[in-house]
């Protein structure tokens, strides 16, 4: 490539360089382009635009503060008509109270009256527990008004007082027939010998052979104490007004020979 002269001109520099000075030539015919096709383009359609973009934000602002304050109220209105339903049912409850509260008042005043209305009645039914026998005049003359028994005789307080003695006898002799009830009490006794080498056999003999009125033998057994020694547990009914445990644990310590004590195991009535 043949180097360039010196003298080269400045226009033929700037030919020689790859720039596009045309460029504000295009962009103005593609601006008119897009205007013949959209209309012109003016200032105050601009700022109308601007107005309305503006004025349809401010509108979807005031809808959602609107749905907002919307919501707020839906949920007052809620809560206010619960409040309402609740104040109606205290009402209902407080009025129920009241109700039951003057019948109880009511039923208290009655009861305050009842027992002074019943005392005079108390009080005037001896008065009319002696009835005055009516006699039944008849005309006559004035002589057989002098005959005439106003009060009654003396025959049927008599015979009142006859039926009132034959039923107290009668109440008294049923009375006595009937069988008095005897107190009977069951004791269990202890009766401890005095080493393994006694016969326990005879011991138990000994004391069956115990015998007064009012006294019951039952049944008895043998129950270890330890070391080979046995004492007899013996049991017997008895009536309290006749015999009693300091009687019987005499009778059967007397037999010396075999018995070493004796003791109150149970005692219970029956």
């Amino acid at each position: 490539m043949p180097k360039p002269s010196a003298n080269m001109s400045g226009v033929q520099c700037l030919a020689s360089e790859n720039i596009w000075f045309d460029k504000h030539r295009y962009d103005e015919a593609e601006r008119r382009f897009y205007e013949g096709a959209n209309g012109p383009s003016s200032p105050q359609q601009q700022v109308k635009s601007a107005l309305q973009q503006a004025k349809g934000r401010q509108q979807k602002r005031q809808h959602r503060n609107s749905s907002s304050h919307a919501g707020g109220d839906q949920e007052l209105v809620s809560r206010m008509k619960s409040l309402e339903m609740e104040n109606h049912t205290l009402h209902k409850v407080v009025q129920d109270m009241r109700a039951a509260l003057q019948k109880l008042e009511s039923r208290v005043a009655m009861l305050e009256k009842t027992p002074a209305a019943a005392a005079p009645c108390a009080k005037a039914a001896p008065v009319q527990a002696a009835p005055v026998r009516q006699v039944k005049v008849e005309n006559g003359d004035d002589d057989d008004d002098d005959d005439m028994d106003l009060f009654g005789s003396d025959d049927d307080d008599e015979e009142a007082a006859r039926l009132k003695q034959e039923r107290l006898d009668a109440y008294a002799a049923k009375k006595a027939k009937k069988p008095a009830l005897i107190a009977k009490s069951s004791i269990i006794l202890d009766v401890k010998p005095w080493d393994d080498e006694t016969d326990m056999a005879k011991l138990e003999e000994c004391v069956r052979s115990v015998q007064m009125d009012g006294l019951l033998w039952g049944a008895s057994k043998l129950v270890p104490v330890g070391y080979g020694i046995k004492k007899l547990q013996i049991n017997c009914v008895v009536e309290d007004d006749k015999v009693g445990t300091d009687i019987l644990e005499e009778e059967i310590t007397q037999f010396e020979d075999f018995v070493q004590s004796v003791d109150v195991a149970a005692f219970n009535k029956i």
